[in-house]
This record gives structure tokens, sequence and C-alpha cells, in this order.
């Protein structure tokens, strides 16, 4: 007999099975823990209960009580109390247990109130599933193979609604498959915080629509794409791209800011179609800004770079490598290192700062947050570059002093690592005066001024590590194949180092974290392998007081979980 393991905990019963779960749990979210699937479509753990679609309906019971004595009226055939059953099946997301609570979710009452719902739903909605975008992921298609009656009774005229309605940039509307659920008006009101969306009209003529002179087209409004339950809304940018069953999922982070809001890159055949949020409760719960929706597009944008060039022409690596040194070799090097590069570019940054004797500097990026998961802090892992020792202190958004190092003739040499100089206050007249070694992804200033080019990978090309605003640790993985000509920042960086005098260090992850963990305290017991999905938060920070250190994640819920802990070694 399962026991409640604290006061926080009560006794319910689904389907005959005992349970133990916390306080105000809904019936939903309760079944869930013994794997019971209790349909809906309104409901949504993120969002207020409105309990419109009446789906989750289930039948509920109490013990039985003695009205005068409130002893327990027991069973004489099973020795058990017994369970008086409501009447009539209760919705199951607007009902919290109680102690005690028995619920049924596989009797007739309760399949017959499922056909019944699914018929009302299919009353109007087109037989489209495949043409429809939503396609594989439509909970309509689903439920309704798995809950509906299997033949339709409907023989009248189904009421037409307006079709491809933008509703704005990014999200178009199919009327007809709307099924009234007012998943995207909750999330819009209550997270977005855009009151913008709502309901006009009655019964089967009911249509979703945007409040008079306004549209849809806030930077979370993808979000009400994601959250809808059939193929109403849908993306612009990648309705009738690509089917999801022949997309490959890969987890990855959104590089816009220092939120680190976790995603998941869909690709095929080395091409990326979209990209969506990953739920991770103590990070972006399970939302994600649309501007960090497009970053992918830069795998291919105009003026990527593809090849290695030493003084404006074509080159192997090798032989760049060596003209890179040589420069380097004469003395008076500098290094700007990068707020987007990283965990393990950065700690090898930090390396050939060291084997140069030069010092490193870092550039901020700042624009205004909106107070969800765009932060002011527009790197992404600036918190990183303070763990690695590549920077000690809160980067400046120009590059003041090493201008002045130019000028006075102290600084003759510059490896950038994936900074535009010109961006970070560097005159061409500066730029001109000393040799520069760029390391980076697309062409701009510095790469035109640059002796020596490393073509690198973007985020979606490579594995890695970044640390969010939190100072939470979490990895990205390789979702498409680099583009052909780039090579492995860690690669460059590490025979760079080699080749200035420095120890080789690897070019792949697991190898860089050998170095890595045993030369950064704060990274000292955490094992790359082990770090869990929704990433793991450095103990002991002692960066946390900084004024940067601002908290815009939704529910940012400091402390380590079960599993952070056995990440560390």
């Amino acid at each position: 007999m399962i026991q409640p393991a604290s006061p926080d905990l009560i006794t319910v019963y689904i389907d005959g099975k005992e349970i133990a779960v916390p306080k105000g749990t809904n019936v939903i979210e309760a079944a869930k823990r013994v794997n019971v699937d209790v349909p809906h479509y309104c409901y949504h753990p993120k969002l207020t209960v409105v309990g419109n679609c009446r789906m989750c309906l289930v039948e509920m019971g109490l013990p039985a009580v003695d009205p005068a004595t409130k002893a327990p009226v027991m069973d004489p055939a099973t020795g058990k109390q017994k369970v008086n059953w409501m009447p009539r099946p209760t919705i199951g997301c607007a009902t919290n247990v109680s102690p005690g609570l028995h619920i049924r979710t596989t009797t007739q009452m309760v399949k017959d109130c499922r056909e019944g719902v699914m018929e009302f739903l299919l009353i109007n909605h087109p037989l489209d599933c495949p043409i429809c975008d939503q396609a594989g992921e439509c909970k309509l298609q689903e439920q309704s193979a798995g809950y509906g009656r299997g033949y339709s009774r409907f023989v009248e005229k189904k009421n037409v609604k307006p079709k491809r309605t933008l509703l704005g940039p990014r999200v178009m509307l199919d009327d007809e498959r709307c099924i009234l659920c007012s998943r995207c008006i909750r999330f819009s009101k209550e997270v977005a915080k855009d009151d913008v969306l709502g309901f006009i009209d009655r019964g089967s003529y009911s249509t979703l629509t945007c409040y008079p002179g306004r549209k849809l087209e806030n930077n979370y409004s993808l979000n009400t794409v994601d959250i809808c339950p059939v193929g109403a809304l849908t993306s612009t940018d990648f309705r009738f791209k690509m089917r999801v069953w022949f997309l490959k999922q890969t987890n990855s982070i959104d590089t816009e800011s220092s939120a680190g809001a976790n995603t998941v890159v869909w690709s095929r055949e080395g091409v990326v179609y979209r990209v969506t949020p990953r739920q991770n409760d103590a990070v972006n719960d399970t939302w994600m800004a649309d501007s960090g929706r497009v970053l992918y597009k830069e795998i291919r944008a105009a003026g990527r770079l593809d090849s290695v060039r030493v003084e404006g022409s074509e080159s192997a690596l090798e032989f760049a490598l060596g003209a890179a040194a040589a420069i380097l070799g004469k003395g008076g090097a500098a290094v700007v290192g990068s707020g987007r590069s990283t965990v393990e570019e950065q700690f090898l940054t930090r390396k050939l700062a060291e084997a140069l004797k030069a010092k490193a500097s870092l550039v901020s990026r700042v624009g205004e947050g909106d107070g969800l998961l765009v932060t002011a802090d527009r790197n992404p892992n600036v918190r990183g570059a303070l763990v690695t020792g590549l920077a000690a202190e809160l980067p400046s958004a120009t590059l003041g002093t090493l201008a002045e190092q130019i000028d006075s003739g102290a600084v003759t040499s510059v490896v950038s690592v994936g900074e535009d100089l010109a961006a970070a206050g560097l005159s061409e007249a500066q730029m001109a005066k000393i040799s520069i070694i760029y390391l980076g992804t697309h062409a701009n200033a510095t790469s035109r001024a640059a002796r020596v080019v490393f073509p690198t990978l973007t985020v979606f090309e490579k594995h890695g590590t970044l640390v969010n605003q939190q100072f939470r640790i979490q990895r990205f993985a390789k979702a498409v194949p680099g583009v052909a000509g780039a090579v492995d920042d860690l690669t460059v960086l590490s025979r760079l180092v080699s080749a200035c005098g420095g120890a080789y260090l690897g070019s792949d992850v697991g190898t860089v974290w050998t170095a890595l963990s045993a030369e950064v305290p704060a990274l000292a017991a955490i094992r790359y392998s082990n770090i869990p999905d929704t990433g793991l938060l450095l103990d002991g920070s002692p960066w946390a007081a900084l004024p940067f250190a601002e908290g815009a994640s939704l529910h940012y819920k400091p402390g380590s979980a079960p599993q952070e802990a056995a990440a560390r070694g």
C-alpha cells in the first residue's frame, strides 16, 4: 500500500491504482503519474483552466461516510470502505484531487462521453488530414482514432469558415479547423501579455479573430502555433515545407540572449526547417521568442565564409595555421574572445591568450530585455567566459583599451574569435595598423581586413555547452553538418594554441572537457556526458552577485535536482 511520504502528499485511486500525489494536483496530471491518459484539448499545464472542450470527462467517487457520525461506511462484501460514485461525469482539468478520491477513466460512461465530444468536434471539421500541415502532430487526429466513434452520423452540410487568414506576420489561421480550445487566447493574455485574440459570433459560427485594429505580432506569437492542438494555427515560415515525421529532432539552445531557452531543431538531410521550444521549467517553461526561431537561417545566409584564406587567397588549413603562428610569434598580440562562443571554445581562447602572453578582451551586446525570454544581455555565454577564466570582469560594449594599445603600438596583431572588431569600436585606420587573424562564420569588416581567415561553424553545426543568466550550464547538440569548407572552432583553436607554443588539448568536446574540468574549479566535479537535458546549476558561484545576473526566466527555481547531483563526479 502506497503511503504519502509527506503531509504535502495525498492518496488517490485511479482505475483501482493507489497513488500519492501533491496537494493541488488536478486529475489529468495525477493520471499521468500512473501512465493513464486522460485526453484533453483546452487544458495546458502552463495556462489557466477553462474547461471548455469537455474531452477530459471522467467518473469520480468519494469514500462513503455516515452523515451523522462521520464514520467510514464499509462494504461487507469486500471489507473495504464503500465509494459513493457521482451520477454524472466530471471534467478532470478543473478538478483537483482530494484525499481518498476515486477516479475511473475506462468505464462505458466515460467512453460514451469521449465519443460524443469527438463527434461534436468533427461535425464542422474538414476531413483534410492528408493535406493538413498539422498531420503527424495533431491531437484531434490522434484522439479521434483513440477515442472517437470511428464513423460519422452527420449527413448535413458542414459550416464553411474562412481559410488562410493572416492573424499576424508569422501566424496563419484556418478557421475551419479551429475547435475553440482558447489556448492561443490564454497564452497571448497570460504569458505574452498581449491580449489581442478572442472569439466572436456564437454556436457553430464562432470564429477566432484579432481585436479590431490589432494583429498577432508580438515576439512570442508562434507559441500559439506550438500549443494549438489542431491545424488551425500554422507558421507562415514552416507551413507546407516538410512533413514532421521526416524530420530529425536535435536538442539545442536559443543563442539570441543570455536566457538560454531550450529548443528543438528540426532537420532533414542537412537542412534545418524549423526551431521550436523544448520544455525546461527552470529556464523557459515551454516557450521561446519568435526571434530565436529564425536563427537557423544564418546557416545558409549570404556572406557565409566557406574557405580558409591567407592574404585574401584560399589556403590549406595547415598553411594558414603556420601563417597565423608566424604573425603572432612576432609579439604584441592581443586576443578578442566572444560571449557567443561555447564554454569549450572560450577555454581554448583563454589558453591561446596564455600561450601568447596576451590579454583577452570580451565584447558585450546589450539591448532592451522584454522581461520574458529575451534578456538585456544579448550574448548567450558571458557567464561562461567568467567561469572559464577568459574574462575576469564584466565586458564593455567597445574595445576602448585595445584601441589605445593599437594607437600606441603596443598591440600589432589581434586574434578575433567571432567578433567584428569594427562593430566593437575599432576604426578602419586602427584595423589597418594591425595584423588580424579572424575566426568566424560570416563575412564582415574584420574578415575583409584580416590576413588569415578561418571559417567556423554556427551553433547548429557543432556540439558544446553554454552558461545562461542563472549560471546554469546547458548542452546543445549538432543538428546538421557544417557547410563545405568550414572548420570546427575547437579544431582551429586547439591547433592554434599548439602552433603558438601551448599544449594541444584536443579538437572534440569530450577531449577538451578533460582539460577543462581539470583546470576550472566550477566545472571540476561535472562530466560533460552527464549534464542533463535541463542543464546543471553551477554551485557556489562567486559571480552571482554581479549586477548583470538578471532573472528573466518565467519560473526560475534555484537549487539542484536529483538528476543534477547525479551528473557531478
